[in-house]
């Protein structure tokens, strides 16, 4: 009989619904996130809940069989929430279990759409590190949002806490309504209400400094006064800058 195990959406949980599985040992089995979760008549259904005792265990026997790399490809993929990720993403700790290379054994079709899913998230991660423009808020954190195709704001965490060690700031993803919060100590997870008209010319007024608007301004401006016209390469530059990210920088933003 095919078992359908049902977790919370998180890395944790989805570690869990592993070491149940491996536990009860169904002969069929799938794991499904709680929102995409559908009724069955003839299947088994599976409530996955949430231990972080085994979430540990399981990842600490994926560290040791896969080693350090091939745990970051696992969670790498996790966190591109593509289709049929949790699919993928079992068969490969199940095969690198049972002592296959996921690192570098392309020739299994599952091992092989495993990298490719990380490949994306790497370089959606690149482009966040390179592209996220920080606004001083008035009350004086660093403030940026970030709408990513894929969840990879906790892989940025150690660039912009390195990079700006010496301010307060905070990087929320409007996507998955959570955001990532340095206090000159330490990063933590919050969760904010975060209208997403704060990036309109009308509401940032009341989020942000005076001193901000007018460097934001300055900023476009020195943009403007740069830029020649006759060279101006639009097929190179959407190359180097797609338009999709265009939102986070502030030279871009049109004029009000």
């Amino acid at each position: 009989m095919l078992v359908h195990y049902i977790y919370d959406g998180s890395f944790d949980g989805f570690l869990t619904a592993i070491f149940d599985m491996y536990e009860r040992r169904p002969a069929v089995a799938t794991i499904v996130r709680d929102e995409f979760a559908t009724e069955t008549l003839f299947d088994e259904i599976h409530k996955v809940y949430t231990d972080q005792a085994k979430s540990e265990r399981v990842w600490k026997g994926i560290n040791k069989k896969m080693g350090t790399k091939g745990a970051q490809l696992i969670y790498k993929a996790f966190l591109g929430e593509m289709i049929d990720m949790e699919r993928v993403v079992k068969r490969a700790i199940q095969k690198g279990f049972a002592g296959v290379d996921i690192i570098n054994t392309y020739n299994d079709l599952d091992i092989l759409k495993l990298n490719q899913m990380v490949k994306k998230v790497d370089r959606e991660k690149h482009r966040m590190n390179a592209f996220i423009r920080f606004r001083e808020s008035k009350d004086g954190i660093y403030f940026a949002t970030i709408e990513p195709d894929y969840n990879v704001l906790p892989l940025n965490a150690k660039h912009f806490k390195n990079r700006y060690a010496d301010q307060k700031w905070l990087i929320y993803d409007l996507c998955r309504n959570y955001g990532l919060y340095y206090d000159l100590k330490k990063v933590e997870t919050v969760s904010l209400a975060i209208s997403k008209d704060i990036n309109t010319s009308l509401a940032a007024p009341i989020y942000f400094t005076e001193d901000e608007m007018q460097y934001q301004e300055l900023w476009k401006n020195y943009f403007k006064s740069t830029n020649i016209a006759s060279r101006k390469n639009m097929r190179l530059h959407i190359q180097h800058v797609p338009k999709r990210y265009w939102k986070y920088l502030s030279e871009k933003q049109p004029d009000f």
